[in-house]
């Protein structure tokens, strides 16, 4: 490995956030969920999750899309609600969706610098009454036009770009949020060995 290369890894995994994560619930084209991994990737979010309870588990992304996001990405599959819950909340605690309701707030209003779960649903039906019942807060991405909707993996990018300024201005970016043990195991992955080696 050059040392280019290494000083790049070790770059990424010094950034990378252990208190934010996204949750697709049945997002049906492979495609949008490559594009959310790309955007995952690119402000420091490394696990993802996708929840599949009405349509088949996905066996393969869209790589034109995530460029190659998901091989440096944890992603989780579930296909049952509860359990996908369960983890979610010994991880991150609060569990935040995108839902048009009377009790939605503005995304800029919501503090992304606490440990989320953001919770993005099906492109027609959005996120599933027995998730939303799940959920601490919904949240809403102002709009002006005539179409009230985003594409799934837009509405994701505008979002964690929020995070990522909310973030940066509390500082989350300058030390690593890694656990050492976790760190460690996604540095044997993505093939950085130790300089004994």
């Amino acid at each position: 490995m050059t040392p280019e290369r290494r000083a790049k890894i070790e770059a990424v995994l010094a950034k990378r956030q252990d208190n934010l994560t996204i949750v697709l619930e049945n997002v049906f084209d492979p495609h949008n969920i490559s594009a959310v991994m790309r955007s995952c990737d690119a402000v420091g979010v490394q696990e993802i999750y996708v929840l599949n309870t009405k349509i088949p588990r996905h066996k393969k992304w869209g790589d034109r899309s995530s460029s190659s996001a998901n091989k440096w990405l944890t992603v989780h599959q579930f296909t049952d609600t509860d359990a996908c819950v369960a983890e979610l909340r010994k991880r991150y605690g609060r569990i935040l969706t995108t839902h048009l309701s009377s009790d939605a707030v503005s995304l800029y209003d919501t503090d992304l610098t606490i440990p989320a779960a953001l919770v993005f649903g099906n492109e027609h039906a959005g996120v599933s009454e027995e998730l939303l019942a799940h959920a601490d807060g919904n949240f809403i991405i102002p709009q002006l036009g005539m179409i009230q909707s985003l594409n799934i993996s837009v509405a994701c990018a505008v979002t964690l770009y929020e995070a990522f300024r909310q973030k940066s201005a509390a500082g989350h970016y300058a030390e690593s949020k890694l656990p050492t043990a976790l760190q460690a195991q996604l540095a044997q992955q993505w093939g950085l060995q130790d300089e004994t080696d």
